[in-house]
């Protein structure tokens, strides 16, 4: 068993979609990335990643590769899992973002990483903060999101 944590910050801006755990969440703002800019999954893949000491996700998938503009993050989760051969038993993660209220969409992420990862969603936990008001994220400007994996590699 292997423990890795992950995390992920993205600035928010006008004109893109807010993707996170592979939900389109309604907002005027999304996230200013090279690839979806899932934040919540690329944290997960970082975890994962730190797991399995296999680097992390600009090193797997890098940013100045077109074959990953604008890609689905969730299929870079699948990759990911894939390279690594890890089995995962739980993961526990935390969004930071001012708004939209994300409590609506949880049950649909924890869906949707449960399937792509092929284990039951009691085993994906999603929480939602603010940061209060603080600094960039609290601003409104950015989304951040922190991932902890256990995998049995």
């Amino acid at each position: 068993m292997r423990i890795g944590i992950g995390n992920d910050i993205h600035r928010l801006i006008e004109g893109r979609p807010l993707i996170l755990g592979g939900v389109e969440i309604p907002y005027s703002k999304g996230e200013d990335a090279h690839s979806d800019g899932d934040v919540l999954v690329h944290a997960i893949i970082d975890a994962i990643l730190g797991a399995c000491a296999k680097g992390d996700i600009g090193t797997l998938f890098p940013p100045s590769d077109e074959r990953y503009k604008d890609a689905d993050s969730l299929q870079l989760l699948k990759q990911a899992v894939e390279y690594t051969g890890a089995r995962i038993i739980n993961i526990d993660s935390s969004i930071t973002l001012e708004e939209p209220k994300l409590r609506p969409y949880i049950t649909a992420m924890r869906e949707r990483i449960a399937e792509v990862l092929s284990i039951d969603i009691d085993r994906v936990s999603i929480k939602a903060k603010t940061n209060e008001g603080l600094d960039e994220t609290g601003k409104g400007n950015a989304i951040s999101a922190i991932a902890v994996v256990l995998v049995e590699n």
